[in-house]
C-alpha cells in the first residue's frame, strides 16, 4: 500500500472512529497533574469536543507562561512542509536532488526524497552541532553533511533532516522567506507571534527547536490535527495531505512526518522516546515500539525534551498538553492517569 492510500486510510478512520473510551474525567486529570506537579510539572490543559474540561498550572507556571518546547517546533515546520505541498511548491516523494543540484551525481543523496527527510530517515549525519549559535550558514553546513545509513534504511534523529527541507523550500519560494512563508500558512492562522526561530547569520531559522509556548497556545495545533487541517473555519491543511503526517516509516513505525505516532499500540513495548533518543542511533530500537498501550493507537504527539509534551488523540476528540522542567517522567504513566486506565 502507498504512503497516499495509507494516509488516505487513516483519515477515514479518523473521521468515523467511534471510541470505547470513557468521556475524560476531571478526577482522572486531577491524578495525572498530580504526578506531574511532582514531577516538577508547571502546566497541564485537557480539552476535549472543544471545551477545556481540566487546566491546572503549578511550580510557577500559568495560563500566560510561555515555555520552551524543544522538538514540539518541529511539528509546525512538517505543517508548513504540507503547506508547500498544497501549494505545488513540493511533492512528498520527489527528490530532493532536484531541488538541491549539489546532490545529483551523488549515488546516495541523488535518491533522498522530501519525505525522507520530514520523517528522518535519508540517512544524512543527524549533526546536533546545528543547535550552535555560531554556525554562520546551517542550511549550507547541512546539505554538506555526509550520510551515515543509506537513504530510507534507518531513523536516525537530529535537526540536519529538517535544516535540509529549509534549504530546499528555500530554493522553491525563489526569494521569499521561509520564516514568512510559516508564519503567513501556519503561525499566522493559528494566533501564535513573537516566536524565537533561532536564525543564523544568514538569517536561516532553526527548524528543529526555539518555539516557546503557553499550554493554550500549543493546544491549537492539535485543534488544527482534530479539524482535519480546518481551525476555526479556515481550512490551512486538506485533510488528505494531512494524513500523510500519521504514516511511520518501515524503519520507525512511530514517526510519521515531524509528529510521534502510537499506532503500534496496544500490542507492542512500550518505552520513554526522550531515553531512546538519547541513545546513539546505531543503537535505538524503534520497531514494536509505543508510546503507551492504554492510549488509544490514533494518537499522535508533538515531542519536546524535558517532557515537554501534545498529545493528540482524535478517536476521543481530546488534547492534552504537558509542561514542566527537566525530571524524570513517564508518558504512559500520565496517560493512565489522565485517561483512567
Amino acid at each position: 500500500m502507498t504512503a497516499r492510500a495509507v494516509a488516505l486510510s487513516i483519515v477515514a478512520s479518523l473521521t468515523t472512529s467511534t471510541s470505547s473510551f470513557a468521556d475524560i474525567q476531571p478526577g482522572n486529570c486531577a491524578r495525572a497533574a498530580n504526578y506531574s506537579e511532582n514531577k516538577r510539572g508547571f502546566s497541564m490543559l485537557v480539552i476535549q469536543n472543544g471545551r477545556t474540561v481540566f487546566e491546572h498550572y503549578a511550580n510557577g507556571g500559568s495560563a500566560d507562561s510561555r515555555c520552551k518546547i524543544f522538538s514540539g517546533t518541529k511539528s509546525f515546520w512538517g505543517i508548513a512542509a504540507l503547506c508547500a505541498a498544497r501549494d505545488g511548491l513540493i511533492k512528498l516523494d520527489e527528490h530532493v536532488a532536484d531541488t538541491i543540484g549539489e546532490w545529483k551525481n551523488d549515488p546516495q543523496k541523488s535518491e533522498i526524497t522530501i519525505r525522507q527527510l520530514l520523517n528522518q530517515t535519508d540517512g544524512t549525519e543527524p549533526a546536533p552541532h546545528l543547535h550552535s549559535e555560531s554556525i554562520r550558514d546551517r542550511n549550507t553546513a547541512a546539505i554538506q553533511l555526509p550520510l551515515v545509513a543509506a537513504p530510507g534504511s534507518a531513523f536516525a534523529y537530529g535537526p540536519s533532516h529538517l535544516q535540509i527541507f529549509a534549504e530546499v523550500l528555500r530554493r522553491k519560494l525563489n526569494g521569499r522567506s521561509t520564516i514568512s512563508y510559516l508564519d503567513q500558512n501556519v503561525l499566522s492562522p493559528l494566533g501564535l507571534t513573537s516566536l524565537n526561530f533561532k536564525k543564523d547569520g544568514r538569517g536561516n531559522p532553526l527548524p528543529a527547536t526555539g518555539f516557546e509556548l503557553s499550554a493554550r497556545e500549543w493546544a491549537r495545533l492539535g485543534e488544527l490535527v482534530l479539524g482535519h487541517g480546518n481551525y476555526q473555519g479556515k481550512q490551512i491543511v486538506p485533510a488528505n495531505l494531512l494524513g500523510q503526517a500519521f504514516v511511520g516509516s518501515g524503519v520507525n513505525p512511530s514517526y510519521g512526518l515531524t509528529f510521534w505516532l502510537n499506532r503500534p499500540a496496544p500490542n507492542a513495548r512500550e518505552i520513554d522516546i526522550e531515553k531512546e533518543l538519547d541513545l546513539k542511533w546505531q543503537l535505538a530500537h524503534w520497531i514494536g515500539i509505543c508510546i503507551c498501550r492504554a492510549a488509544p493507537p490514533d494518537m499522535v504527539v508533538g515531542l519536546g525534551s524535558n517532557y515537554e509534551r501534545l498529545f493528540i488523540i482524535p478517536s476521543l476528540n481530546v488534547i492534552i498538553v504537558r509542561q514542566g522542567w527537566s525530571a524524570k517522567f513517564s508518558d504512559a504513566y500520565f496517560l493512565r492517569l489522565a485517561l483512567g486506565r
